[in-house]
């Protein structure tokens, strides 16, 4: 993959422009063989859970979609909790992260997990992941009080891998994607970063 897909702006105003090749896709967790993501986002992904001892205790719910898959997800949200409901939670297809393999929802392992908004509480081993997240290139994507910036609501379960330094840089400074790519810090850390 070229340096710049990882930091590939997706968004209703930004869509698709890379996507990743079949063969540029792996199981996001082991043994877990229909949630796939980029091989180097899984990688980062199994080390951070491995690290945390959290594969009993994390679960993904789901991670890279087609096309249509994501325009069935949208569809049956439609269907099931109407258009406002759909447009904070669901992105358009063409203009998903998870069309790119770079994206993660992930829920606190229970008998009960919703597909749209699953449970990731921000504390317990949750917490611990969402701290540790950006040393492994993730970030949260969506953060609470910036929905104005992403056009998306809070969704504390749904992580993008942007690589390294990118996400320790946005998670300390506390950005989104939308503000680092827009600033001037990025054109000096991509000179010097690698991922």
């Amino acid at each position: 993959m070229k340096q710049d897909f990882y930091l590939q702006l997706v968004s209703s105003e930004h869509p698709i422009s890379q996507i990743p090749s079949k063969k540029d896709l792996i199981p996001a967790f082991p043994g877990i063989f229909d949630i796939l993501l980029e091989c180097r986002a899984a990688y980062a992904l199994r080390r951070l859970i491995k690290d945390l001892d959290a594969f009993d205790k994390i679960v993904p719910v789901s991670g890279f979609r087609t096309r249509q898959e994501q325009q069935d997800i949208w569809d049956q949200s439609l269907k099931d909790n109407g258009l406002a409901y759909t447009r904070q939670y669901v992105a358009v297809p063409g203009c998903s992260e998870h069309e790119m393999g770079l994206a993660i929802d992930l829920a606190l392992k229970q008998e009960q997990i919703d597909f749209i908004c699953p449970d990731f509480p921000q504390d317990g081993i949750c917490g611990k992941f969402r701290s540790l997240a950006p040393n492994y290139g993730f970030i949260l994507r969506y953060p609470k009080g910036k929905e104005a910036i992403t056009k998306i609501a809070w969704e504390p379960w749904h992580f993008r891998y942007v690589g390294i330094p990118h996400a320790k840089w946005i998670a300390e400074h506390q950005l989104t994607l939308e503000e680092y790519l827009c600033g001037q810090s990025i054109q000096n850390l991509s000179k010097v970063s690698t991922f």
